[in-house]
């Protein structure tokens, strides 16, 4: 019998529900992983991190797996911990990295800046692994249903670009997944909210709500609205708005512990090096959670000193309950008022090279960024109901700090404060949405209308009169307006001319918030996020090297989530244009 199964391939975590009774709630599968050198135990989540030891840095089979009994190479708890001393040797944020155009997304890459001597994986491999080690998990438990076998729903940042999205469903590919359904992460989450409500979800929202997602995970935040609506007399959702993919969370939180108490132990006279100072970091993550998530009020933190003495010689400090909050909440979730937006100081003109973190790390004026460029509400959308999701999001503290600072900026423009949707178990609810999805997919069910999160664009480059030292200019023509659905074609309605048989470029923008540029609408790319370009050498008929042939433009979302562009010619021959996945 074929299952229902969500996968969440997390920045931080990866976790696999599935589901065997379209009336139950889909379970968590346990994980078996390496915790310890020869040790192996199930855990509910995966954490998202590959460790390439040094040779005989462990003894031969120290990370044998069932399924893999002469591994050299560790995926998950280990893993993260191991790397908490040995930095360069571990590859973290892979999924980030597959959204970031600024790199060779195939090239292997990773560990970022390691010396040539660590082996290297690129984004795409990388999150290969991971999904490979929850398909091997699951054949282990299910060793007469293959997981590609399954109805597969694999969740993605709804910030994730076409080429991110099709970088994505190549993993799964490679993990040995062929073509899993894409869903959208804050959209998971509410249909792990639906699943748990089953009708009576009705009683809590009606028309005219408007549900904030405010997913806060480990690495990266990112923000959706859902609207409810009325149609042909039935409750219907949906997704309206979806923020930017911000690398900022719980990551940068345990850095900033680790800084606060770094200032307590060199004023007791100890200076940390970069390796402490990364073991510091790491104690500050499981002290973090535990003092948030628990009634502690203190919990004593110790990391190895140096020098060559191994008894005696450890670093010992304690970190509260009041500098996490100091810390957490007014650091990163200060109270700001509606008109707060990111701060980006003067850059210096060099910088090294890496992911796009933002300057600011205040959580809360991204928020309110978003929801003044959102649709709808005069200047400032107006949630009335919240849906959190994301491990930084467990703590209470967190939840409350974030519906305080919402309901002051609703209050300001007369509106009542958004109420809770309870529930979530915001760790493992998008895998169990993505799992309810596929049940819904497959049975029937309340189902969330999206679409395309971004409209996009392709660059047309005008024929006029040529001006010394001025380039041609570039319109961008809409190919595929916001909210776009799976399994849907559009045809342009103006021709082109396409270029044949020489190198040529074209050019691809994007926009999460013009929702009302239809098929075919020309704008100015000023107002578009340029997104990564195809260059590449069409071929020309033969005996004509190089051509120009008249063509329209398709373009087509598959039932899978990815965007497929091509030119078409009366004659009916048509070329595929491929997102190029190398960067800039």
């Amino acid at each position: 019998m074929s299952l229902s199964v969500g996968i969440d391939l997390g920045t931080t975590n990866c976790a696999l529900a599935f589901a065997d009774d379209p009336h139950a709630r889909p379970q968590v599968l346990p994980i078996p992983q390496i915790v310890a050198p020869g040790e192996v135990a199930p855990q509910p989540l995966l954490p998202s991190f590959l460790f390439l030891p040094a040779p005989e840095q462990f003894a031969a089979g120290a990370f044998a797996l069932p399924w893999v009994p002469q591994a050299r190479d560790v995926v998950g708890r280990f893993a993260r911990d191991q790397g908490a001393t040995t930095p360069a040797r571990l590859v973290s944020s892979a999924k980030s990295w597959l959204s970031h155009s600024g790199v060779d997304r195939q090239g292997e890459i990773l560990p970022w800046q390691s010396p040539a001597e660590v082996p290297k994986l690129s984004p795409v491999q990388a999150a290969a692994r991971y999904l490979g080690h929850l398909r091997a998990a699951w054949e282990q438990a299910h060793p007469n249903t293959p997981l590609p076998e399954h109805d597969l729903v694999l969740t993605v940042p709804a910030s994730f670009d076409a080429v991110a999205r099709e970088l994505t469903v190549e993993a799964a590919e490679l993990a040995g997944l062929p073509t899993p359904t894409l869903l959208e992460e804050p959209q998971a989450a509410m249909y792990d909210w639906l699943a748990q409500q089953g009708p009576r979800w009705r009683d809590v929202l009606g028309v005219g709500d408007l549900v904030l997602v405010v997913d806060v995970g480990g690495g990266t935040t990112d923000f959706s609205l859902i609207a409810v609506h009325e149609h042909d007399g039935v409750l219907a959702l949906e997704r309206v708005a979806v923020g930017d993919h911000i690398l900022l969370g719980g990551d940068n939180m345990d850095l900033a512990l680790a800084w606060a108490l770094r200032g307590r132990l060199e004023k007791d006279g100890h200076a940390l090096d970069e390796w402490q100072m990364r073991a510091l970091t790491h104690a500050c993550r499981s002290a973090k959670e535990a003092l948030l998530g628990g009634d502690a009020r203190e919990l004593p933190i110790a990391i190895a000193g140096r020098g060559s003495r191994l008894l005696g010689n450890t670093l010992r400090t304690a970190l509260s309950r009041e500098v996490v909050d100091e810390v957490v909440l007014e650091g990163f979730l200060p109270a700001v008022p509606i008109d707060a937006r990111p701060q980006n100081p003067r850059r210096a003109g060099l910088q090294s090279l890496g992911l796009p973190y933002p300057a600011d790390a205040a959580i809360t004026r991204h928020l309110a960024a978003f929801l003044a460029r959102a649709p709808g509400g005069d200047g400032f959308a107006r949630p009335t109901a919240i849906l959190f999701n994301g491990g930084v999001t467990r703590a209470p503290s967190v939840r409350a700090r974030i519906r305080e600072v919402v309901a002051a900026w609703l209050a300001s423009v007369g509106a009542p404060p958004p109420k809770l949707l309870e529930g979530s178990d915001a760790e493992l609810a998008v895998c169990r949405g993505a799992a309810h999805y596929a049940q819904v997919r497959r049975e029937g069910g309340v189902r969330i209308r999206g679409g395309t999160a971004q409209a996009h664009y392709i660059g047309i480059e005008r024929l006029e009169l040529a001006v010394p030292g001025v380039p041609p200019r570039i319109d961008a023509v809409c190919v595929a307006p916001f909210g776009m659905e799976e399994g849907s074609e559009l045809e342009l309605p103006q021709p082109f001319g396409l270029v044949l048989g020489e190198e040529v470029t074209f050019r691809f923008f994007g926009s999460s918030t013009r929702r009302d540029d239809v098929v075919g609408a020309t704008v100015s790319p000023a107002e578009l996020t340029e997104l990564s370009p195809i260059e590449t050498v069409l071929p020309a008929p033969e005996g004509a090297p190089e051509t120009v042939v008249t063509v329209r433009l398709h373009a087509r979302v598959t039932e899978v989530g990815t965007l497929e562009l091509s030119a078409v010619e009366d004659g009916g021959q048509r070329w595929k244009l491929s997102f190029d996945v190398r960067g800039r």
